[in-house]
């Protein structure tokens, strides 16, 4: 077992393509020795023999990094598994200090000699890092995975409706893309003169196909139609590439069709890590948390015994405000943080907007800060997802599903909950419209269907579901 008789402080500024460099110092800040070395077993064995130089037997290191992409994880793992102590700070912190210590220079050694030296300046903004164990490790790698491939299937989604536009400026597709649009595209490129080609019967039976039977000839109507604006507007001019657009549009699909089918895996994938990490699945008891969120949370928490209290937990989410104090001045209304991965506050924010229609402790909170704390929706939002970052640290520490509750503590079932919500912390429009930036207008993409809609060639049954439609709508305004 190591003992502490004597500090050795090791900063090591890791690099990606190059070599670390490394700087050692003692408890007192005089330097023990400078070494370079590599991602090996056999050269971080060299550093270690040489800062343990001389030192008492039993002496520990304290290991110092920055997150340096992937570089710092064989470090950690090394020097954790002798049983001394590592740190990663953040880029942020580091670098204040070496713009204190070093205003005019910079280098690899004046970086590694600035995280060396970070135990003695700020001891208690440092936490010993924990590595996961082999299931949570396993779920938050599933758990970026799948995040950064749904994040790239959005960007490839925003990229083909951006080409079918060029290709068909009056777009069919106003809104999230379907099987039917899908099927279409891979069919014609989104390309008029193929969509036209096909004709309305052939178009209808792909659209029907492919939606199981849910959309139709009216959705092949849109279709034409663009198609025919488009012919009428370009007039087959040189400039408009169309089977260029169109080839781009069917790499766009391929591409989308891959990155889904590698997310299907990957999530197949979370989901069993999730299981194994939390059994009971007490994190899909929080209120907002969905299916996707739970995996999420319990991952980026990491061990919930690592945190003391909720507001550390709060903290670490980046969801707690900035302080802002000197004299008898105390500045409320900080912005965020936003220390922490960014990943869990989105998650955590995303999980509020739902939790605030379910729990009424919950729904108070944001009912105040839209109607007495003159707070516009997000940053209510971000108090409220605050409060549900304690409340998860809670839930996970004491091994108990979460229960919704009255504010005065009785516990009430969801429909007595949504009752409540009803009748004490419901947000007026009219005190919504108060809170926001932006002037209310109508929106470009609406008037450009409305003059769709106008120039269509109507047909009794097209005629008789606009109608009905219109009138569900009134309907529900009115109500």
């Amino acid at each position: 077992m190591i003992v502490e008789t004597e500090r050795r402080l090791v900063g090591i500024d890791l690099g990606i393509a190059s070599s670390h460099t490394v700087r050692v110092l003692t408890g007192d800040g005089s330097e023990v020795c400078r070494r370079r070395c590599e991602p090996t077993a056999a050269s971080l064995a060299m550093v270690a023999a040489a800062a343990l130089a001389g030192a008492p037997a039993g002496t520990g290191l304290e290991v110092i990094m920055e997150p340096t992409g992937p570089a710092w994880l064989p470090v950690a793992v090394y020097f954790l598994q002798r049983g001394h102590r590592v740190y990663r700070v953040s880029s942020a912190k580091a670098s204040a200090l070496r713009r204190f210590l070093s205003r005019h220079a910079k280098s690899n050694g004046i970086d590694a000699d600035t995280l060396a030296r970070l135990p003695l300046m700020d001891p208690a903004g440092l936490q010993p890092l924990e590595l996961p164990e082999a299931a949570r490790a396993e779920l938050e790698r599933r758990v970026r995975a799948t995040d950064r491939l749904t994040q790239e299937a959005a960007t490839h989604k925003v990229r083909l409706k951006d080409f079918v536009r060029q290709l068909l400026p009056m777009t069919p597709l106003r809104g999230d893309l379907c099987r039917a649009d899908l099927a279409v595209l891979e069919r014609t490129g989104g390309h008029p003169d193929r969509i036209l080609g096909l004709g309305r019967r052939r178009l209808t039976a792909i659209i029907v196909g492919a939606s199981n039977d849910h959309l139709g000839a009216e959705r092949a109507d849109d279709w034409l139609e663009s198609a025919t604006r488009s012919s009428e507007l370009y007039a087959k001019h040189a400039a408009f590439a169309a089977d260029a657009l169109a080839d781009d549009v069917l790499t766009e699909l391929r591409l989308l069709t891959a990155i889904e089918g590698e997310l299907a895996r990957h999530a197949a994938a979370r989901e069993r890590a999730y299981c194994a990490v939390d059994s009971k699945q007490l994190a899909r008891s929080l209120p907002g948390v969905s299916t996707i969120g739970a995996p999420a949370l319990v991952a980026l928490m990491g061990r919930p015994g690592r945190f003391e209290h909720g507001d550390q937990f709060r903290s670490y989410s980046g969801l707690a405000p900035r302080a802002s104090e000197t004299g008898d001045t105390d500045r409320k209304g900080q912005v965020m943080s936003k220390a922490g991965p960014g990943l869990l506050r989105t998650t955590l924010v995303r999980a509020a907007d739902t939790a605030r229609k379910q729990d009424p402790q919950l729904a108070r909170v944001y009912h105040a800060q839209m109607t007495e704390r003159g707070a516009p929706h997000i940053k209510a939002l971000c108090v409220v997802a605050a409060h549900l970052a304690e409340r998860s640290l809670l839930v996970m520490k004491r091994g108990t599903a979460y229960v919704v509750r009255d504010v005065d503590g009785t516990q009430v079932s969801p429909e007595e909950a949504k009752v409540i919500i009803a009748t004490r912390y419901t947000v007026t429009e009219e005190q919504r419209a108060r809170r926001r930036s932006k002037k209310t207008r109508k929106a470009p993409q609406k008037v450009l269907e409305a003059h769709v809609e106008a120039r269509r060639p109507s047909s009794p049954v097209m005629v008789t579901d606009r109608g009905a439609v219109a009138s569900a709508v009134g309907t529900a305004r009115a109500s």
